[in-house]
């Protein structure tokens, strides 16, 4: 199995809101790249800012992308987002969470990253995974057991992230899962995952089929929850190409991440993490 022998159907959408003046998000969805970036800084330092993450991006679309050339995008990405950033009073930046089509060992791989608190998720069957770690206050509260998950949605400081592109802090976090036939991926910015609980994620990656079909009622949903910020999603699914079972656990990449390691991805770092 190769990467060129991999077929998706993927579409990504990307809504205002209902409270928000304009839309500070920004998505790619273009094999072999697909992610979601939220911008921060305000009306157009935010569009900006999301606007050069997804630039940073754009050249390794309808090529055969490595993890090289994920660091490299990363790193313009920062770059871009630093120097706009050091122009404004009030600064800017942008969360970024995504994956790229990959050749690993001689099989298609998703390279899953993230920067802050969008997210990636894996459904299969009937099953949702949250692959990524959100960079937020709130998930160090609860790596530390002193939030409860299910606190986090009422939880006041909640959009506090602690990372991001063109901040000080902008490590991407990064894990190699196998692509795997039948499996629905989600990115998404926090205009979702934080107006709909994981259980409605599911429920309607479930129930939808086409990916169109998906994204379409994740937005409304996240409308009719209150719609308070940006809401952006990309879903793709697998139709061939990719593993017929995994043999791993996803959620293996989570009870990993605080060993991550600064190594090259070598068939024995994963989950690695990506320096830019």
């Amino acid at each position: 199995m190769t990467v060129s022998s991999v077929i998706l159907n993927a579409v990504g959408q990307t809504d205002r809101g209902l409270k928000r003046t304009a839309n500070e998000d920004a998505i790619l969805a273009e094999s072999p790249v697909f992610l979601v970036a939220d911008g921060m800084g305000g009306h157009e330092a935010g569009d900006r800012a999301s606007a050069a993450v997804v630039a940073a991006f754009a050249p390794l679309c309808a090529t055969a992308a490595t993890v090289e050339d994920v660091r490299a995008a990363l790193g313009r990405a920062d770059e871009e987002v630093s120097e706009l950033s050091a122009g404004l009073k009030r600064g800017a930046g942008s969360t970024v969470s995504g994956v790229v089509l990959v050749e690993h060992q001689g099989a298609p791989h998703w390279l899953v990253f993230n920067v802050g608190d969008s997210r990636v998720y894996r459904h299969h069957g009937n099953e949702l995974s949250q692959i990524t770690i959100d960079h937020s206050l709130g998930q160090e509260l609860i790596d530390a057991g002193r939030m409860k998950p299910e606190e986090l949605a009422t939880f006041p400081q909640r959009n506090v992230i602690t990372r991001a592109i063109g901040a000080e802090e902008s490590v991407a976090d990064s894990w190699l899962l196998p692509v795997v036939d039948g499996e629905r991926l989600l990115i998404c910015s926090d205009g979702l995952s934080g107006e709909v609980n994981d259980e409605s994620i599911r429920a309607t990656l479930t129930m939808c089929g086409r990916p169109e079909t998906a994204a379409d009622a994740l937005i409304r949903r996240a409308l009719r929850a209150g719609g308070r910020d940006n809401v952006s999603v990309v879903v793709i699914d697998v139709i061939s190409g990719g593993a017929r079972t995994r043999p791993d656990d996803v959620t293996a990449g989570r009870i990993a991440a605080g060993a991550l390691t600064d190594s090259m991805i070598d068939g024995t770092t994963i989950p690695v993490r990506v320096r830019v």
